[in-house]
């Protein structure tokens, strides 16, 4: 048996680029000074070969889940899907703006897929006719392909990226929900395995359709999402669905502001009312609020096709109003802390209160209607809270706990998705000793963004000298870096010395051996900017007595340590990482 060839980064492409004079870098600029990516084009991106390393290592710990804990087949479709199907499923004109469209020699449409749904369903139904085919897990992890109108944040917010998709069928509701609990247990287990602090929040189901979704979140500032939970129950949930407990009233009547919006076809303003002060009615401290307090996915429940990324409304709003034949809205959404009789005022067109915007209703020219909403438009019951859940607010789920609100990122998503695609598109199955009654397979979707852990983890466990790696996804979990004056056999045998500890002991143990040209402090600033969980240091110390240097970075270790005890110290620093 041939052993293993010996992993030199003078074997690798490895082009680091040098700190820049601001000494200000975010997660993604240190991804491409440490050479991992280079950027392509706006939100694509090469992959260089530690950048491959990571994404193979994190594909293989996924892969690994899906084919050991679910028994699922990897398949790997077409990025290339049909826009028929899409039509079929309804999502073509919902999705249209998101989508990289495009028609062959005979005008027939396709499309880049951002997700398979449609195309993984069609697949199905052409084989799977009975109870006896069902259940199905069939995964692939692929890139997909999103046409986002402005790309941002690197890996994080791209139009090409890779995925895992995961797509279950089931003949019965009842399997189908056991399958979604079961995938939900592995994912967990998954970002356990990466030691990342996720948490699962119940969510929104959106586009994707189905009644039943949880997301995967990172706790991040550069997160776009909020996720709210609880400091004493399991509690959390996303923004857009997460609810809190109303424990503060309106200070005065008159205390009160008014943010605007606009929808996407311009024809409607959309002003919302909130109060400017309320008082806890536990005696607390004066809360006040301004429009970045503003629950947007409160008011989207009831204007869906709100453009929220809209700084001044008013103008765009005037030039429709004084079009002819404009159909033009205005609509007044009430915080529920606000007086009806506040409502009853916004009936008028041009109410007398402060802050209307005067002058706006077309003279001679189209009518303006105008409507007032202040009941949660699916829950009557529920009050229309347009604040967002702060931090400290009392928990709806438990009676003595608080919810905590931070921004987080979200890394991966599951959805019970019913009959949603199998309805539309024939996937149907049929009936046990009824063989004349065929009836919509029960399916669900689960995905990971693996490219966007990528993005995710550089940005949350960086620090000033560079990134650092969790050793499950690390492009090499231990460097042997070497000074001038030290014997490369001496470190040939440190490599070997480590390589004899074992999968047992140190599950993703992965060394190399710096052998590059380089001067030892320039070797070790490439090693922690690469971010390298553990670096073993061959200088001074090896020169004197024999000693090496063991540093771990983001668990605080420097320390000199024999030969002797190497194994032991690098078999634990795994176990901690």
């Amino acid at each position: 048996m041939i052993p293993p060839a010996l992993a030199r980064l003078s074997r690798v492409w490895f082009p680091t680029k040098k700190r820049p004079a601001s000494g200000v870098e975010n997660g993604h600029a240190k991804l491409i000074r440490a050479g991992f990516l280079r950027p392509s084009h706006a939100g694509i991106f090469h992959m260089l070969p530690l950048g491959t390393r990571v994404q193979t290592k994190l594909e293989e710990l996924v892969a690994r889940h899906m084919e050991h804990m679910l028994a699922a087949s990897r398949v790997s479709l077409s990025a290339v899907s049909s826009q028929s199907l899409w039509d079929k499923s309804g999502r073509l004109e919902n999705t249209a703006s998101e989508l990289f469209k495009f028609s062959d020699r005979k005008n027939v449409g396709y499309l880049l897929a951002p997700t398979h749904e449609e195309e993984i369903t069609a697949l199905v139904a052409q084989t799977a006719k009975t109870a006896k085919d069902l259940p199905l897990r069939l995964f692939q992890i692929t890139p997909k392909y999103r046409d986002e109108f402005r790309p941002r944040h690197g890996l994080l917010r791209g139009r090409e990226f890779v995925m895992k998709d995961l797509y279950t069928f089931d003949s019965s509701k009842e399997s189908a929900l056991e399958t979604y609990d079961n995938v939900r247990l592995v994912y967990s287990q998954i970002f356990e395995e990466m030691k990342l602090p996720v948490l699962a929040a119940k969510a929104s189901s959106g586009n994707m359709g189905g009644n039943l979704s949880h997301e995967y979140h990172l706790p991040t500032p550069l997160g776009e999402d909020h996720v709210i939970s609880c400091d004493s129950c399991n509690y959390v949930a996303n923004e857009e669905v997460a609810e809190s407990v109303l424990s503060d009233q309106v200070v005065s009547d008159t205390t009160f502001r008014v943010w605007r919006g606009i929808t996407k076809d311009r024809t409607k303003l959309v002003n919302v009312w909130y109060p400017k002060q309320t008082q806890p009615l536990d005696g607390g401290a004066l809360r006040e609020y301004t429009d970045i307090d503003i629950n947007i996915a409160e008011v989207k429940s009831i204007i869906p096709d709100l453009d929220a990324g809209v700084e001044d409304a008013l103008p765009l709003w005037s030039t429709a109003a004084t079009a002819g034949g404009t159909a033009v809205e205005l609509v007044n959404i009430v915080d529920c802390r606000l007086p009806l009789s506040f409502s009853e005022s916004l009936v008028e067109t041009k109410p007398t209160i402060p802050s209307w915007p005067q002058n706006l209703t077309p003279r001679n020219q189209v009518p303006v209607s105008v409507s007032v909403q202040n009941t949660n438009q699916w829950n009557k019951n529920r009050p229309l809270n347009l604040i967002r859940i702060q931090t400290g607010d009392k928990c709806p789920s438990c009676a003595s706990g608080h919810l905590k609100a931070e921004k987080a990122m979200e890394l991966g998503h599951t959805f019970y998705l019913g009959t949603r695609y199998s309805e539309a598109l024939g996937a149907t199955i049929l009936v046990p000793n009824d063989e004349r009654k065929a009836v919509p397979m029960q399916m669900g979707c689960y995905g990971i963004g693996i490219s966007r852990i990528i993005g995710a983890v550089a940005e949350l466990l960086m620090d000033e000298k560079g990134l650092n790696w969790p050793v499950a996804i690390a492009p090499y979990s231990c460097v042997i870096v070497m000074g001038a004056g030290v014997d490369e056999q001496d470190a040939v045998e440190v490599y070997r010395q480590i390589n004899q500890i074992g999968r047992v002991q140190a599950k993703y143990l992965d060394v190399v051996l710096d052998d590059r040209q380089k001067t030892l402090p320039w070797k070790l600033m490439d090693a922690d900017l690469a971010g390298f969980p553990i670096i073993v240091t061959l200088g001074r110390e090896w020169l004197a007595a024999k000693r090496l240097e063991v540093q771990c970075r983001r668990l605080g270790v420097k320390q000199a340590v024999e030969i002797t005890e190497l194994p032991q110290i690098i078999a634990k620093l795994h176990g901690d990482l």
